[in-house]
Order: C-alpha cells, then structure tokens, then sequence
C-alpha cells in the first residue's frame, strides 16, 4: 500500500487523485508543509511525499509519473511520440499555468511580508490569461490529448480550480467545462467527499 503524506489543500490531492483514478490502494496521512515530519522525508519541507515501502518520492508530477509507468495507466508508454507530446503538455503545464500560480501565492502569504511584491500579481495575472486562452485552442477531445485520461489532465484541472478559487482569469469555455468535468469525476469526489 501507498502512503501519501499530505492534504487536500496541497498539490497531494494530484497524487491521491490520480491513485483514486487507478484504482491503488493508498493511505492519506495528513500533515502541513514544512512540518517536521514532512522536513525528516523531504528537506524542503514541501508536501507530497509518497512512501513506497523504503522509498522515499517528492514533487507530486514525479510522484504521477512514476505511478503512472510502473502501473501503465494515465500514461503513454516511455519511449513514444504520444509520451514525449504528453510530457511536453506536462512541462507546459507547470511552466505556464503552475509556476505563475505558485509565484502569486509566494507574493500573496508565502514569503515574508516585506520580500512581497503584490503588484507582481497582474502581470501574473495577464500571464495566465494569455496562457489560457493559447492552450485552449488546443484541447483535442474530452481530455487535454483526446480521449484518454492522463497526468496532464489532473495536473491541468488542478491549476484551473486554483486559479478560480483566487480569481485568476479563466475566461475560455472549453477550460471551464474541461474543470467541470474533471471535478464530477467520481474519483475525485471520493477524495473531497471523505
């Protein structure tokens, strides 16, 4: 069984989401960032962590991704086209949607107070909405590449709920209803509804 250090109000909700999504096992064991038990496993202090047996993983895509190939599921198998393509929508992802999300919440409640810059948030701001609307002339299907449901796809939803929940822009209606559609999915209600 999988452990997953973390919360729900963490980029763990990625990892336990997409365990929920492949039908693995796991047990949620609730800590804070840069507690000291989250510093013992991971010296950054950052959540997740997932604990498989001995091994100690960090940073939730890595902790997707290694999922994702050793169970062959939300994936493209390494060594493909369609896996460099999906792995290219991934590091577009964190680049373009994470990043500029993660630096608004450094400026925000994050850093100390006096190395913010809260003006930094509109260009931000301006940023995200010019990397929403690109990405969503894009979406293919359903899911981010077309049919099938992959670690970009959590990864994605993830940012977008974010981003709406501290009045990013999401102005695109394919983004919206993609969000939509991945928060009803029943894997990720069982996480929230728990």
């Amino acid at each position: 069984m999988y452990r997953v250090i973390g919360n729900l109000k963490t980029r763990a909700v990625r990892v336990l989401w997409a365990l929920e999504e492949m039908g693995l096992p796991y047990e949620l064991i609730t800590k804070s960032p840069r507690t000291d038990e989250v510093r013992a496993l991971n010296p950054s202090g950052k959540v997740p962590v997932l604990l498989d047996g001995d091994a100690v993983l960090t940073d939730s895509t890595a902790i997707m991704t290694y999922l994702a190939d050793k169970h062959q599921m939300l994936t493209h198998p390494a060594g493909t086209l369609e896996r460099a393509r999906q792995d290219a929508l991934t590091n577009r992802i964190l680049d373009e949607f994470d990043a500029v999300l993660w630096t608004a919440a450094r400026h925000s409640f994050i850093l100390p107070e006096d190395m913010r810059l809260p003006a930094i948030k509109d260009s931000l701001k301006w940023e995200f909405a010019r990397n929403a609307a690109l990405l969503a002339a894009e979406v293919k299907g359903p899911f981010l590449m077309g049919e099938a449901l992959l670690v970009p796809d959590i990864i994605l939803a993830n940012c977008l709920n974010w981003a709406v929940n501290v009045k990013f822009p999401v102005e695109q209606k394919v983004l919206l209803e993609f969000r939509d559609r991945m928060y009803d999915r029943p894997a990720l209600r069982r996480i929230m509804d728990a």
